[in-house]
């Protein structure tokens, strides 16, 4: 009887990590997502103007690796309520990026200021939920061991074109030894809504990056001799894609600052 009492207390909206790590956002601490909340899910934003959304929408659906929808709020609502009952998109992730013209003009850890009410914000899958589940089976991640956030890289992988938004697919890279590739493969293809199997394995320039060792986003991890590196679809890719379209006026997440949502991550495994 007293350990159902203390599964109920830990299970209380107040108690859970996931909460506890946004309200820690919400007061301003900016630090990288990965390994936080261990369990939940967290997630890469898009906000648009509720006129570019529907061709979003149907961007996300053309090109589901990168862009997985996990949540989509109403038009102008800051709030989510199947991602977190408190949740709150305007001051909830460690920095934000707004975007003018296609140019990133300000990084805010709140962005209360810039919020309209024609806002659309979308949500979607992050592969850190995945990196659980390599860390389960003793699988290391570099980048979670150094503390810093996951490298990404900008490929000559073109998405599929919806309305304004084309361009060409961003990627995530963990490094492993080949036998722990395989494996990997295996373990993230049961999360297709967390951008599933890797894309892409060993020979970067294959995919059009020059330098292993300068990505586009994130920070660089070594990667040694007996190991290859892997690359898995990236949530990043909107930002690619809203730097190629121009548009007006977007907000998004900074690269390995995410969204830490309550849904839990063995949700989002399909076998």
């Amino acid at each position: 009887m007293t350990v159902l009492v203390a599964v109920q207390q830990t299970e209380t909206p107040d108690a859970l990590p996931s909460r506890k790590a946004r309200l820690a956002y919400r007061q301003g601490l900016v630090a990288s997502t990965a390994g936080v909340a261990p369990g939940f899910v967290q997630g890469n934003l898009a906000i648009l103007p509720a006129e570019y959304a529907s061709a979003f929408h149907r961007f996300c659906q053309l090109n589901p690796k990168p862009c997985p929808i996990i949540g989509m709020s109403d038009v102008g609502s800051p709030h989510i309520p199947s991602l977190g009952a408190d949740l709150d998109i305007r001051t909830d992730v460690p920095r934000y990026r707004v975007w003018r013209d296609g140019e990133v003009v300000d990084e805010p850890t709140d962005v209360t200021k810039h919020w309209r009410d024609d806002l659309v914000t979308f949500v979607l899958g992050c592969s850190f939920s995945f990196e659980e589940a390599l860390l389960d089976e003793g699988m290391p991640i570099r980048h979670i061991e150094r503390n810093v956030r996951v490298p990404m890289y900008r490929t000559n992988i073109a998405c599929g074109e919806a309305g304004p938004f084309a361009g060409p697919m961003v990627v995530s890279m963990r490094p492993f030894k080949p036998s722990d590739a395989i494996r990997a493969v295996q373990i993230t293809s049961r999360y297709p809504a967390v951008h599933g199997a890797p894309v892409h394995l060993g020979h970067p320039h294959l995919i059009g990056i020059k330098d292993i060792a300068k990505p586009d986003y994130g920070d660089p991890v070594p990667v040694a001799d007996d190991e290859i590196p892997v690359f898995w679809a990236c949530g990043v890719t909107p930002q690619s894609v809203i730097n190629a379209a121009k548009l007006p006026f977007a907000i998004t997440h900074s690269p390995g600052l995410m969204l830490v949502t309550d849904l839990k991550n063995r949700t989002m495994a399909v076998i």
